[in-house]
């Protein structure tokens, strides 16, 4: 069985440079998970911007949601997903009406993915590695609206079972990596 890894760190921390340079490191193969979605032209841009920056041997899947459906296909020894925090953004919106969010049917949504997630990454059959990134968002305040809160308190579980999940949990502050988990 492979290692997972699960980077956190607030936004702009050094997160996805440093999953990528370890990525970089092990000179094996690498696929790149990427769940952000080209909805506006900033985030167009910043796609691009990923795509130019990454290795160009590396084979790129987009996957907004539903990522355990194509672990099997993925046959690199290591494996980015970049990241959970727009994963769970993705899927909060699929149940968002008039800025509330029908809460029970989006965490048993969220529960569902992160939990075969976990599962697909698990399976005694994998042999790879994962670096998995996902963004904290519990040091800061309360949102101030439904929507937010919903997000803050989904994101924060599915953070909580990644880290459960994981072999080593990496902390990033201004770009520097601080090991929370390690297990040997």
């Amino acid at each position: 069985m492979g290692r997972l890894v699960l980077i956190l760190g607030g936004a702009r921390s050094g997160k996805s440079s440093y999953a990528q340079g370890q990525a970089e490191e092990t000179g094996k193969p690498v696929t790149f998970i990427a769940t952000a979605q080209a909805l506006d032209e900033e985030m167009s841009a910043r796609i691009q911007k990923h795509r130019i920056e990454r290795p160009s041997q590396w084979e790129t899947l987009e996957l907004p949601s539903n990522v355990a459906a194509h672990v099997q296909q993925i046959k690199s020894e290591v494996v980015i997903l970049d990241c959970i925090t727009l994963l769970v953004s993705n899927m909060v919106m699929r149940f968002a009406k008039d800025d509330l969010v029908d809460e029970t049917p989006f965490m048993q949504a969220l529960q569902k993915e992160v939990n075969e997630l976990i599962e697909a990454i698990r399976a005694p059959e994998r042999k790879q590695d994962w670096l998995v990134i996902s963004n904290e968002v519990g040091l800061g305040l309360v949102p101030a609206y439904q929507m937010g809160r919903v997000y803050r308190d989904g994101l924060g579980w599915a953070n909580q079972q990644l880290a459960r999940a994981a072999d080593q949990v990496i902390f990033m502050v201004a770009g520097i990596p601080t090991v929370i988990k390690q297990v040997l």
